[in-house]
């Protein structure tokens, strides 16, 4: 057996690039390695190389390395990335311009829809044919390609997307579209719908084809250049890409469709939540995650994440926004992190976010040229922040400048800097929470039933305040929670997720249908594990199923138990249907029920890690006391509050608020009354009285 294993993930930020890395002796003893760094738009990968540089590891003696990253979402949100043809069925070249009829700002007389990602010149059409069954009406005619394809080149197109009608049934004629494309264009960035999913909407399909062709070169450009960068270093192992759907996966398999990892920083927080649930027994968890620049957050049932592809980006009160039929973990994202803005309308009302001071210049405590007050600077002020342990020790605090940000927000309110600073967290707090209830309350589940899981930079900060407002008991606050994301690789598989359309009434009879379809996408999942060298036996499966009542537009996903779908089942799948479908729209219908397709997810561990549990060694607390402080908890006014050294706390070790626990990267605002206690693999359980 090798000396030690060191497994690394890194995930980059729109604020900082966090690695969390365990170096494993022969004995199976850990040492947990935990860093952070500023992240390097342009040049993200940079940022990655930092951040193991700083964490002291050599790329050639990791084992194992995973990676998150925002540069898809932010190539999309700021329209960064490369023009693309799109190649369609004949009559069909303007369905990404009708799109739907979801006008959000319905009373907006000069309401106009979002522009697509594609002008009308560069969509393009081909005469052929596919019915809803996957059964060809006309024959697929490829002489027109030719000339298409010079027009685009002639344009400056850099990637194709390609869409027909119903090829989530039949993919053929896309299938030869994209093998003449390549034929006649090598150079070209090249995707078809098929390779992304399988589900009917053409709309929704068609504009995943395009915005994954969009940002295509630009993924792959920055997946090279990190490959590259940490090849040079000396690492020569695979490196895994985390998803939007909870799993890792290849390098080479992402680069193909990188759309597949436009949340992934966010999915492994939740996929880490979800863990650490089952790790501490506390399967139902309200996932929080409060960042530098966004607070998200995520239901998780039974220790279950939620994947849906019904996710839209840039969807606002006042826009449609544009659809991604991808696997993405179920969240809800508002502007509201550490570095968001506090500013006052005309009408003087006070508001938090969604614009952010982001990294550079930052909040006005950095001293980097900030000059507008943000949630951070709130905190500092009000003492729940150490002025002198900010960002863990590492910048000096510009205290002069936070007093003079906060005092001109106060000055528009006709308050001092103090009144100010609290109005600030409320209002952050508000937003917090209203993001949590549409996860929670909106979705039919009572927050008092889960268990409060916060993380990120500013996550425990905060934490406590949002558990009260919602009646939940407890929070948990994650050992490493500044770096939490990155730990949520660590306990990710390879995971992929199958979404086949296949309509069928939910009747005695259907059960072999039903059947047949989930064993051929098990094999095909089989089969594509095995030719990346994963034995099939490895490979495990979750079946769900997307029902709805008859004639209903939507649909409903509920999971399957496991074994054969025989008709004697098809009652007590329809029964969970019924109860799923009441608890999330509060009614069921007396009605039939049909099943329009199917989700199947397919998974196998590589590398995943297996947390030592650490017993209660009977230190006293107070080794852990750094001294006490006031602090202003906004809402339960001043305090004394005592000072913990986060890293001084061992398991069993047990104390009461008002407190704050510090540690480099992370502030935990323990509220008065409150009991604390550090289990043992380092997170503080945090109850709240009633």
């Amino acid at each position: 057996m090798a000396d030690k294993t060191i497994r690394v993930a890194t995930d980059v930020g729109g604020t900082f690039t966090d690695l969390v890395a365990f170096e494993t002796d022969a004995n199976g003893v850990a040492r947990v390695i935990t860093a952070k760094s500023d992240t390097t738009p342009p040049n993200f990968e940079q940022g990655v190389l930092n951040v193991l540089d700083k964490a002291g590891l050599d790329p050639s003696s990791v084992d194992f390395l995973a990676h998150g990253t925002t540069v898809v979402i932010n190539a999309l949100t700021e329209r960064k990335g490369v023009k693309v043809g799109l190649i369609t069925t004949e009559g069909f070249r303007d369905t990404l311009e009708i799109a739907r009829g979801n006008r959000p700002d319905f009373f907006n007389l000069h309401y106009k829809k979002p522009e697509p990602f594609v002008p009308r010149y560069l969509r393009r059409e081909l005469p052929g044919r596919m019915s809803y069954r996957g059964e060809e009406m006309a024959p697929l005619d490829l002489s027109g390609l030719k000339a298409i394809l010079d027009d685009f080149r002639a344009d400056g197109v850099e990637a194709v997307a390609i869409s027909f009608l119903h090829s989530y049934a039949n993919p053929a004629h896309e299938q030869a579209v994209l093998a003449e494309v390549k034929s006649l264009w090598p150079d070209v960035s090249a995707v078809a719908s098929h390779q992304i999913t399988r589900e009917w909407r053409e709309y929704e399909r068609t504009n995943t084809a395009v915005l994954s062709a969009y940002v295509q070169p630009i993924a792959e450009r920055y997946l090279s250049r990190l490959a590259g960068g940490l090849k040079d270093k000396g690492f020569d192992r695979n490196l895994y890409i985390m998803q939007s759907n909870c799993g890792v996966e290849s390098l080479d398999v992402v680069t193909q469709v990188p759309i597949t990892m436009v949340e992934s920083g966010p999915a492994s927080g939740f996929w880490g939540a979800a863990e650490l649930g089952k790790l501490i027994g506390e399967p139902n968890v309200l996932a929080l995650d409060i960042g530098g620049t966004t607070a998200k957050c995520s239901l998780i049932e039974d220790g279950q994440v939620k994947i849906m592809t019904d996710y839209w980006i840039e969807r606002e009160r006042t826009t449609a926004g544009y659809p991604i039929m991808v696997p993405v973990v179920d969240l809800v994202e508002i502007g509201n992190g550490g570095g968001s803005i506090a500013w006052v309308d005309d009408f003087g009302k006070l508001h938090v976010g969604p614009q952010s001071a982001g990294a550079a210049p930052g909040p006005a405590a950095y001293g980097r040229g900030g000059t507008s007050a943000t949630t951070t600077d709130a905190n500092l002020w009000l003492g729940r922040i150490n002025r002198d342990y900010f960002c863990g020790g590492e910048v000096e605090a510009d205290m002069a400048s936070t007093e003079k940000a906060i005092a001109t927000v106060g000055e528009k309110l006709g308050v001092d800097a103090a009144e100010a600073a609290r109005g600030i967290i409320r209002i952050a707090n508000n937003n917090m929470v209203n993001a949590l209830k549409l996860v929670s309350l909106n979705r039919g589940h009572d927050p008092r039933d889960f268990t409060l899981v916060a993380f990120g930079g500013g996550g425990a900060m905060h934490a406590v305040a949002l558990a009260a407002e919602l009646g939940v008991k407890k929070v948990v606050v994650p050992a490493a929670a500044a770096v939490f994301s990155a730990w949520g690789m660590m306990m990710s598989d390879l995971r992929r997720d199958y979404f086949v359309t296949r309509l069928a009434d939910l009747k005695p009879g259907a059960a072999q249908g039903l059947e047949t379809v989930f064993a051929e996408t098990e094999d095909r999942a089989r089969a594509q594990f095995e030719r990346e060298g994963i034995d099939a036996g490895q490979v495990k499966f979750l079946r769900y199923g997307k029902f709805r009542y008859q004639n209903q537009e939507h649909t409903t996903e509920v999971l399957l138990e496991e074994g054969v779908i025989t008709d004697e089942r098809l009652a007590a799948i329809e029964a969970a249907f019924h109860e799923t479908y009441e608890r999330e729209y509060t009614y069921r219908l007396d009605a039939p029920v049909e099943m329009v397709g199917i989700h199947l997810v397919a998974s196998a561990e590589v590398g995943k890690l297996t947390m030592a549990r650490s017993e209660p060694t009977g230190t006293d607390v107070q080794v852990a006391l750094k001294g006490r402080r006031s602090v202003d908890y906004a809402l339960e006014g001043v305090h004394e509050a005592a000072i913990y050294d986060g890293t001084k706390l061992e398991a069993g070790m047990t104390f009461s608020g008002p407190a704050v626990v510090e540690d480099p990267g992370t502030t935990t605002v323990i509220h008065p009354g409150n009991r604390v206690e550090v289990d043992g693999y380092g997170n503080l359980h945090i109850h709240l009285t009633a």
